[in-house]
């Protein structure tokens, strides 16, 4: 048996809430169950920590990724042993492919009753090691303080990493030691190794076609105008990968395309590259494997270099770069015009012209728009300056959570969450706490009553057009999904559209609005 339950305000549960607090984690999507009640007594007694929430572990994970993006810190979040966790999985998945710092802690059974094989009993290391860069278990209540410590020094340490903590329930009841909290080791991200700078700058002055693909703090819109400064220079071409978790973006802003989704559109945009230097990007990859077509769309003579990791400081790579090819001022030039708001039916097309119209100053934009938002940069290049944020890890469901994260993080900011419908049942429970919240979110639902991805997935694996069965397996609408509906009924005030005028006048309305609204867009 554990050693005796600790005093209100002086449990292994209490030292954990403090040394999140001294190190600067002030916000906790939860939520719990049995095994960490201790947990939660001590959380009500920290009135410092928010906590938020989520009737969906998916959802909590999520927000916490969103949340993380936005405040540059991480939250915690607290999950109900295995089980818990695995719910959580996926929108951890997408978190650490965006690396996203987050501190999971996740509650076990007590140490003594683990052997007795209770009905919740799991391996919750094992379950937890695929998403996580690092994995600790809580070995007492004298342990609790060093090792929230050592997780959240592992979940900051750039570029940042999914960071889960277990903590057994005696642990958390015992008595721990009344230290002062334990303060991470936080450190800078490293400076980019001077010879990769040099072979860099050299490259790009051979006098070959040359791109310079770039993720991370590297998408930020400091660093993207020494990026620009190098294009100009040297009449390389810059791009970002397929996948970032934030990209600062819109008018005044350096403009610049991703890697294409599309197999066939990702090779065509890469055609005729003979060098690629990577800044905080990984080699372009393909989604999937696809029969007959290759797994990178880089041409295969095509040389790379390493300009910088993404633990490194990118936007010092860039702005030393930029300053080794004595490059000037960035020439950032007018964003072509946005086109005239649309009428007649509703259209991806006509939405993403209202979002360039009326976006406000400073949104934030959540996209998990999936096929339908594809085009969504081509008409906001000159949409007032936001933050764009996306599902990286290809994991559905994320979504509506990181609208939630991105919403608590900057308060003062409008989040417009644009949405495909199959992708937000998934994590539908995230509108109850954007209601609780009072969260300043516009949801945006795609809604085409189909996993449209996935018909166009069947034509490009070449498994032909699809027949009763597969239709049933693709289609959304017997019965159609009442998105409106749903959203009343978590406590989201919502409106239906079906043609670009109403779209624009329900946009206006919710970006006019403090609070919560949910537009469901007939397309």
């Amino acid at each position: 048996m554990s050693s005796q339950a600790g005093k209100p305000g002086e449990t292994g549960a209490d030292a954990l809430c403090d040394t999140l607090l001294a190190n600067g984690v002030d916000v906790c999507f939860a939520n719990p169950g049995t095994s960490e009640m201790h947990f939660v007594a001590a959380l009500d007694r920290k009135q410092q920590m928010r906590c938020v929430l989520g009737l969906f572990e998916g959802v909590v994970t999520g927000a916490a990724d969103g949340y993380a993006r936005m405040a540059e810190k991480p939250a915690a979040t607290l999950l109900h042993t295995g089980p818990g966790l695995a719910n959580a999985l996926a929108n951890m998945h997408n978190a650490r492919r965006a690396n996203t710092p987050m501190v999971n802690v996740v509650g076990d059974h007590a140490s003594y009753h683990l052997p007795y094989d209770a009905p919740l009993t799991s391996d919750i290391e094992s379950l937890a090691r695929p998403m996580s860069g690092h994995v600790r278990r809580i070995g007492s209540a004298a342990d609790v303080s060093a090792a929230t410590a050592e997780s959240i020094a592992a979940a900051s340490r750039a570029p940042g990493l999914v960071s889960t903590l277990i903590l057994p329930a005696d642990h958390a009841w015992e008595a721990a030691p009344q230290v002062p909290p334990v303060k991470a080791d936080l450190r800078a991200p490293t400076a980019a190794d001077p010879t990769r700078i040099t072979a860099a700058a050299k490259a790009l002055k051979n006098g070959k076609k040359t791109v310079v693909l770039i993720s991370g703090t590297g998408l930020r819109a400091q660093a993207l105008e020494s990026a620009q400064a190098i294009a100009d220079t040297t009449g390389a071409t810059i791009m970002a990968q397929q996948s970032n978790g934030r990209i600062e973006r819109g008018a005044g802003r350096v403009q610049i395309n991703r890697v294409p989704y599309p197999v066939d559109q990702a090779i065509e945009a890469l055609k005729g590259f003979e060098q690629i230097i990577l800044v905080g990007a990984k080699f372009p990859v393909v989604f999937f494997g696809y029969p007959g077509k290759p797994s990178s769309p880089v041409p295969a003579d095509c040389v790379s270099l390493t300009l910088a990791d993404p633990s490194d400081d990118l936007p010092a790579a860039l702005e030393v770069l930029a300053g080794e090819l004595g490059a000037s001022a960035p020439k950032i030039t007018a964003a072509p015009a946005i086109p005239d708001l649309m009428s007649g039916a509703l259209s991806p097309e006509s939405i993403a012209v209202t979002l360039g119209h009326g976006l406000p100053e400073n949104a934030i934009i959540c996209d998990e728009s999936v096929t339908s938002g594809r085009d969504f940069f081509r008409f906001t290049f000159d949409a007032a300056p936001h933050d764009w944020l996306q599902v990286t890890g290809g994991a559905i469901g994320g979504g509506m959570p990181l609208a939630v994260g991105a919403a608590l993080a900057c308060p003062d900011r409008k989040v417009v969450n644009l949405q495909a419908d199959g992708s937000a049942m998934y994590t539908n429970q995230a509108l109850w706490t954007m209601a609780r919240e009072n969260l300043d979110v516009c949801v945006v639902i795609f809604s085409n009553r189909k996993y449209q991805i996935l018909l166009g997935e069947l034509k490009g694996v070449g498994a032909g057009e699809p027949g009763k069965n597969a239709s049933r397996m693709l289609n959304l609408d017997e019965p159609a999904l009442d998105w409106v509906k749903i959203a009343e009924g978590m406590g989201v005030e919502a409106a239906r559209a079906d043609t670009a005028e109403g779209f624009t006048q329900l946009f206006d309305r919710a970006t006019k609005t403090k609070g919560p609204f949910l537009i469901e867009a007939l397309i």
